[in-house]
């Protein structure tokens, strides 16, 4: 079956705003210097930041999605247990998450809040300089069936396109929470909001693992 066939420019813009937030949501080092940036800096300065950190995200997602459009007929045949997989490596993940401290990649705060840019271009170079989120990539992938065989350059565009603002709502969302509860938000706090992601996560990934085991696949 073609992929074309069974999925709509909805379901893809749907996927691909899943991906990118889940992408963003974990607190990793990037995360906790978008809270310090928007805490110490104000909200535009952890905004770009997340912008940043979004770039570098969308330039693995290229990387990951065109190094497996070479296994095409590999994913069209195994779908299912590739789903599966990838919903494994998905609650990995959530459990990593959840149990990391995202506390530890706090920073001594800066006293210059610098130019936009060098805000943008610092998170971007944080992010990419890791490239273990290419294999977060492929769980998410696999799991909503995201790569594309034979499927026109129009759809890629939208697919890569709804990836970006998933990442962009995640940062605007989260500067935005975080500027409006600064006065109480800690240390605790960036703990506390990391669980609950990892639990979200895992929630997600448990949720696809039973869909795709029972043959009712979200692709």
């Amino acid at each position: 079956m073609n992929w074309i066939e069974h999925v709509t420019v909805l379901e893809l813009l749907v996927k691909g705003l899943i991906v990118g937030v889940v992408v963003s949501a974990p607190l990793g080092p990037v995360g906790v210097l978008c809270i310090q940036r928007t805490l110490n800096k104000g909200r535009w300065f952890g905004f770009v930041t997340g912008l940043g950190a979004a770039l570098s995200d969308i330039c693995y997602a290229l990387l990951t999605g065109y190094g497996m459009s070479f296994m095409d007929e590999l994913i069209v045949r195994h779908h299912i247990l590739l789903q599966v997989i990838g919903s494994i490596m998905l609650l990995a993940f959530g459990i990593y998450t959840f149990r990391s401290n995202p506390v530890k990649a706090l920073r001594p705060s800066s006293g210059k809040r610098g130019t936009y840019l060098h805000n943008f271009v610092t998170a971007f170079l944080v992010t990419f300089s890791n490239p273990l989120i290419i294999f977060l990539f492929i769980g998410l992938f696999a799991r909503f069936s995201f790569v594309m065989p034979g499927s026109p350059i129009g759809f890629q565009l939208v697919g890569y396109l709804a990836i970006i603002l998933g990442a962009v709502a995640w940062w605007f969302s989260i500067t935005y929470f975080v500027n409006k509860v600064r006065s109480h938000f800690n240390v605790r706090g960036i703990w506390v909001l990391n669980r609950i992601i990892g639990v979200v996560v895992m929630i997600a990934a448990l949720v696809g693992f039973i869909m795709a085991a029972t043959g009712k696949s979200f692709s």
